[in-house]
């Protein structure tokens, strides 16, 4: 099996190769609704995580949603 290593956090993590950011957020057990996302330190809507492919030596990073006016 193909796998790959990015950052998650600032901590290394390995997954099959073309595994997605919807995917990651399962495999670390986290709600999709409960975090905001930001690949390569550019934010990914929640709509677009299935179709993002992630990549050796992405960096990912999760955070609370920032909500308000």
């Amino acid at each position: 099996m193909n796998t790959i290593t990015l950052q998650l956090d600032e901590q290394a993590l390995t997954l099959p190769a073309g595994s997605t950011l919807a995917q990651l957020l399962a495999h670390a057990q986290r709600a999709p609704e409960s975090v905001a996302t930001a690949l390569n330190g550019r934010f990914v809507p929640r709509e677009a995580r299935p179709g993002t492919p992630l990549h050796e030596g992405d960096s990912v990073l999760l955070f609370k949603p920032i909500v308000g006016g």
